[in-house]
């Protein structure tokens, strides 16, 4: 029995050794059943309220590759907190024939699912709820129950006091006196950041610091405990369970809990109420065109290469700065970068696209592109074959032990254990003769006898189908999940003054597929504005194509 061990621990609090502690108590269980350890899934001071853990989802995807039969952990509960995440992996586990096992219930079954599944959600939901509590009771003791917001310190005498540090509440000052003054959070931070002063944690001032969300209460001129009031319980934060993302909700001021702690004050009156005012008559004229009219800022168009450029300079993201052009926001925002190139949206994307369809197009990378997808047919092929095989064998055994209960039944010695066991056994031959029939329904997948001249009909029609409104988003989304990101160096001698690396899973593909011809050398030729280098990803050897 090919076993695998998975161990979790929720809190930056608790020790790392509990992860060894919790493979060692499964590796002796493991030993007295007499079975081989094999993989171990771990993940590290993360909450298992959400399945969306390295670990977990590794562990998953190699159950469905059948890399073991057995998964063993210490509880329940390790694997996860929410009965729809441990029953879906109880199912999914047993559609592909592996057994789960823990240190006290032994082999796992349905009833310790809904059982257990159960007591580990409540507890879950009785932990958020005397945090809740904790938290309230601090507040209304003038205690801050989150972290230290800059100006303060962290008073030793008792947790969740907090003292003005003197140096950090007068750049707190001068921050609100500039903004009230009419400068911008943006020309406010790089102001800062070019003086050398510290941000919070000592990072970078971003405008983002400054001027936050003023719905949320986030940002340095939104922070109600400069004017001595401390206001909690403004946002609940949930996740979606479809992504596990934490999603901001408002609450109303009559669920808010508000304590007055002059000890904490920084900013007069009279200075808030003008950051105030101010917040008011710049957030209406943002939200207006140039003839008054609202603006619907809700629904912001998103384009082919949003959210994937990189400055290759400081590490920060390109964004539009001007009508359809990207500049460095690192710059922008911060001023720290010396990146000075902008680019057309237009001029960027017909690089990206050009260069991309200009390299699938390599006669290498076409012949690579059938060899691959040879390969990959014939491995499922043989997985196929492997998966009926091992159901020809269990379909067998099943029918010998039928066999064997009958010719028991037949010479007396039949008994309702004997007869639920051949319950069991019907019910199973079922479920293996199911399986048998649906995969000799599924007609072979036979190689398209043009393929490689379908493959560049195909790639020579991406740009299209990127242009064609019916389908522009679909083959958007196909391409940027393919895409990790754009990385645009200042360089002289490239179009525009940008050199473009492209990183991410179709960058590996292309890469992998040259790694054939390497030894070959590229030439430079070709067009100034397809100039694009293809960088492998995690895993590969980097290599650069100028196209």
């Amino acid at each position: 029995m090919r076993v695998a061990v998975y161990a979790r621990y929720s809190s930056e609090n608790q020790r790392e050794a509990s992860i060894a502690d919790q493979v060692e108590v499964c590796r002796r269980f493991i030993e007295r059943q007499g079975w081989k350890l094999g993989q171990v899934y771990s993940d590290a001071a993360m909450s298992g309220a959400s399945r969306f853990r390295p670990g977990y989802q590794k562990l998953l995807a190699d159950a469905e590759r059948r890399q073991f039969d057995v998964v063993v952990c210490e509880a329940l509960d390790r694997l996860g907190r929410k009965l729809a995440d441990i029953a879906e992996l109880f199912d999914r586990l047993n559609f592909h024939g592996v057994k789960l096992y823990t240190l006290a219930t032994g082999e796992v079954t349905a009833l310790h699912i809904g059982m257990l599944g159960t007591m580990a959600q409540l507890y879950l939901s009785d932990l958020r709820e005397k945090v809740w509590r904790g938290q309230l009771g601090r507040v209304r003791q003038g205690r801050v129950a989150g972290g230290k917001a800059y100006g303060y310190d962290v008073d030793p005498r008792e947790a969740g006091l907090r003292r003005i540090n003197e140096a950090e509440a007068e750049t707190v000052r001068r921050i609100f006196r500039k903004f009230a003054a009419g400068e911008s959070p943006r020309a406010i931070a790089k102001a800062l950041n070019a003086e050398g002063v510290p941000g919070p944690d000592g990072r970078q001032w971003r405008d983002t610091t400054i001027r936050g969300q003023i719905d949320r209460g986030t940002g340095l001129l939104n922070n109600t405990l400069y004017v001595g009031r401390l206001e909690w319980n403004r946002t609940a934060y949930v996740k979606d369970p479809r992504t596990g993302k934490r999603v901001a909700r408002i609450k109303g001021k009559d669920k808010r809990e508000i304590t007055e702690v002059p000890d904490l004050r920084i900013v007069d009156d009279e200075l808030w109420n003008a950051v105030k005012r101010r917040q008011a008559a710049v957030r209406f004229e943002i939200g207006r065109d140039e003839h008054g009219n609202a603006l619907n800022r809700a629904h912001r168009r998103k384009f082919l290469l949003s959210e994937l450029l990189v400055c290759g300079e400081c590490g920060g993201g390109y964004t539009i700065v001007g009508k359809d052009r990207y500049g460095c926001a690192g710059r922008r925002a911060k001023g720290t970068c010396s990146n000075t190139q902008t680019i057309t949206r237009q001029a960027i994307e017909a690089r990206v696209l050009h260069g991309l369809k200009e390299k699938l197009f390599a006669p290498d990378l076409v012949a690579e592109f059938v060899r691959s997808f040879q390969e990959e047919l014939n491995a499922s092929r043989r997985t196929a074959k492997q998966r009926q095989d091992d159901a020809r064998r269990e379909l067998d055994a099943i029918e010998r032990k039928m066999a064997g209960v009958l010719k028991a039944i037949e010479d007396g010695m039949y008994s309702p254990v004997l007869k639920e066991r051949m319950q069991a056994l019907e019910a199973r031959k079922a479920e293996v003769t199911t399986t048998l029939n649906a995969a000799a329904e599924v007609a072979p997948i036979e190689l398209h006898p043009n393929l490689a001249e379908l493959y560049r009909r195909k790639v020579s029609e991406l740009e299209l189908a990127l242009n064609d409104d019916s389908i522009k988003a679909e083959a958007s989304d196909i391409l940027r999940s393919l895409i990790d990101k754009v990385v645009l160096s200042p360089a002289a001698d490239a179009p525009n003054g940008l050199k473009a690396e492209l990183h991410g899973d179709l960058a590996s593909i292309l890469s992998m597929c040259e790694s054939g011809s390497r030894k070959q050398k590229l030439s430079g030729a070709g067009a100034p504005e397809s100039q694009l280098s293809v960088v492998a990803g995690r895993g590969f050897e980097p290599l650069t194509f100028r196209l």
